[in-house]
């Protein structure tokens, strides 16, 4: 069965750039059936759709400003999204905090990466607010999203030093740079762990 991939942006989209280059490799299709089937953005502006339509991946927006609450965006986002009957949805620099029902609706297929080593530094400002604390270390985290603001599961993580002197905006090139590796890593390892699961319920149905 084909395992579609729905990504989720509001800007630029190079990480969801890096994660339809993963999988167009065809090593995904190959491994797992599984295909990027769509990247929606709650801006219709987002450069990231252009990209997108570049790499060959059909597009949507659903502007949120259109909506007078959240939970009205949410469901309209989710039929968007249902469409192509995603086993995966991935928020790749998606700005939009989702309601709990949202969040219910895709547990267990909702994943999201956040540009430090959580459980430190959730929410904005990560880079800044890690050299003011003096951290040595900085880095990205690919987590399940929860109810709970960038507090779910951890799939993987990366460090990078914060050199002296650093800024946010050179830090935040240096942690881009492992997030662009770090995605698409952990989405393969997302899917292989599905595989294997499938592979064992088949064996042990045969017993």
């Amino acid at each position: 069965m084909q395992k579609n991939i729905v990504i989720l942006i509001s800007g630029g989209g190079s990480n969801m750039a890096a994660i339809v280059r993963a999988a167009g490799s065809g090593r995904w299709a190959d491994r797992f059936g599984a295909r990027v089937a769509a990247v929606l953005s709650n801006k219709p502006e987002a450069t990231g759709l252009q990209l997108a339509q570049g790499l060959g991946i059909p597009t949507g927006a659903i502007d949120h400003r259109a909506f007078e609450s959240r939970e009205a965006f949410d469901a309209a986002l989710s039929a968007a999204i249902d469409a192509h009957a995603p086993a995966l949805v991935v928020l790749a620099g998606f700005m939009r905090i989702l309601t709990p029902g949202f969040v219910a609706h895709y547990a267990g297929r909702l994943i999201n990466i956040h540009p430090s080593l959580l459980p430190a530094f959730p929410g904005l400002h990560t880079h800044r607010r890690a050299i003011e604390a003096g951290c040595r270390v900085a880095g990205v985290t690919v987590h399940e999203v929860t109810a709970e603001l960038d507090h779910g599961p951890i799939l993987a993580q990366s460090a990078v030093p914060v050199l002296p002197g650093d800024s946010a905006e050179a830090l935040s090139a240096r942690v881009l740079a492992q997030e662009h590796r770090i995605y698409p890593q952990a989405i393969e390892d997302w899917l292989a762990r599905g595989a294997r699961v499938k592979v064992l319920a088949s064996g042990s149905g045969s017993a």
